[in-house]
């Protein structure tokens, strides 16, 4: 078992140079993420979270998802203009989810390639690095790419502004980064527990699922959004007396995610 999230990160570096509010910066987060999966190590699985926030570097982007408009001088490597990117959520954040504009000015390429080596990079060594260790020593490995989204979707965070979403939503990219007999075994194991549960709709999963999910070589990487609503308090950022229950959910889901069940359907 592997878990990352890289999107809880609440360390906003020096030389970020944003122009809107921190509080405004902060609606980005993935906010206490870190404090639902704070057992995983407990149970024997591997944990990996970015500090840095998603505002300053999506480490869930791949390197070509560039918006040259931002820059200063011409980017020296492949650029990608994909959805994320028309969002104004590419590997750095134009927008808010909201579309408020993150930065006054243009980025050099210098700031932006030294984010990608202190952030980027190193954030990819570790879950690569984590996946593999799983792998040689069972003979696969199942990673889940954690998450949370808001309970309903902003102007600028998805393809669908003002969808209210399930309680949870599970993501493989279409059963192309795990087994859907996984996937779907999760979705009934939430659904069993008595929570909403919504495949692959708003949530596909991104890069991280899709660089590390190679199901026919059993290695299996599901995104996994948790509805915010469920734990906190959108507004004021604060957890309230539901996280308690949710963590309980999520003990069973990563108790199940190491059982025998799921080692024969991630080795079959």
């Amino acid at each position: 078992m592997v878990l990352d999230s890289p999107h809880s990160g609440t360390h906003y570096p020096g030389d970020f140079g944003h122009a809107c509010p921190l509080e405004v910066l902060r609606t980005a987060e993935d906010t206490h993420v870190e404090k639902l999966y704070d057992f995983a190590p407990s149970l024997g699985a591997a944990w990996i979270e970015a500090l840095f926030p998603r505002s300053y570097l999506d480490a869930n982007r791949d390197l070509t998802e560039i918006d040259p408009e931002m820059l200063a001088q011409p980017w020296p490597g492949a650029v990608e203009a994909g959805s994320k990117v028309r969002l104004g959520k590419g590997l750095i954040w134009r927008v808010t989810d909201e579309g408020v504009p993150i930065y006054s000015r243009q980025l050099s390429v210098a700031e932006v390639q030294r984010r990608v080596d202190e952030c980027w990079h190193p954030y990819h060594r570790a879950v690569a690095a984590a996946i593999a260790a799983a792998h040689d020593r069972h003979g696969y490995s199942v990673h889940i790419n954690c998450h949370s989204m808001p309970a309903v979707s902003s102007a600028f965070s998805t393809d669908f502004p003002g969808l209210v979403h399930a309680d949870f939503v599970v993501g493989d990219r279409d059963g192309t980064t795990a087994a859907a007999s996984l996937s779907q075994g999760l979705c009934e194991l939430l659904r069993g527990m008595g929570h909403d549960v919504a495949y692959n709709h708003p949530y596909k999963g991104v890069e991280l699922v899709r660089r590390y999910g190679q199901p026919a070589q059993k290695r299996h990487s599901i995104q996994l959004e948790i509805n915010r609503r469920l734990y906190m308090d959108e507004s004021t950022f604060l957890t309230h007396q539901g996280i308690e229950p949710l963590k309980q959910s999520l003990v069973q889901v990563v108790q199940w995610l190491c059982s025998d069940d799921v080692r024969r359907l991630a080795t079959a």
